[in-house]
């Protein structure tokens, strides 16, 4: 077997993982503090370690925006067994929020300058977070609770819209998700 085809060690996958999860957490937060060494030293692990598995800056964004999608998108299909569909649907807006967070901060931290492999990874990750969004509005539909008239990229938009608009202060969250609330209660049927 070439070395290039051995499957990653296990060791190698856990510091994998507690690299994406550590750039989760301080670079999402942002602020001074929020550098690649501290993201090595949150996961314990050496910036030599984080630039194995993260050549780039872009490289590490990527593998934390691509984490959190992938994340939502099961979170979706979990929640479709949920008997009332609005309120499965209520729950997966509120998760949505904080990818919405953890994207602006990694932005502000990495300064990412998007480049075509990333343009193809955004395009593939939104098409399969619409299908997955539209699976949760199909649920809620077939429940009758919710309006006919509403697509997923609808509610995606209105999300990110509610999101972008507010600046990244503390409390924004709260608020944006109290603004959801309002925005699904007007799609629910009663």
């Amino acid at each position: 077997m070439n070395i290039d085809q051995r499957k990653p060690r296990s060791d190698g996958l856990r510091n994998r993982e507690r690299l994406i999860e550590a750039a989760k957490q301080v670079l999402g937060q942002g602020g001074p503090g929020a550098s690649l060494e501290a993201v090595a030293r949150q996961a314990g692990v050496g910036i030599g370690t984080l630039y194995r598995h993260f050549p780039s800056r872009e490289a590490l964004f990527q593998a934390v925006y691509r984490h959190e999608v992938e994340a939502l998108i099961q979170r979706a299909a979990d929640l479709q067994a949920r008997a009332d569909g609005a309120e499965a649907l209520r729950d997966w807006l509120q998760e949505g929020v904080a990818l919405v967070a953890t994207k602006r901060g990694l932005l502000g931290a990495l300064s990412v300058v998007p480049t075509e492999d990333s343009k193809a990874m955004y395009t593939e990750l939104s098409a399969r977070l619409t299908e997955a969004v539209d699976g949760l509005l199909q649920h809620a539909k077939a429940t009758d609770r919710l309006r006919d008239d509403i697509a997923a990229a609808d509610l995606l938009q209105t999300m990110y819209a509610l999101c972008y608009a507010r600046p990244p202060e503390a409390g924004w969250q709260a608020q944006v998700k109290r603004l959801l609330d309002i925005f699904l209660d007007g799609l629910t049927r009663r």
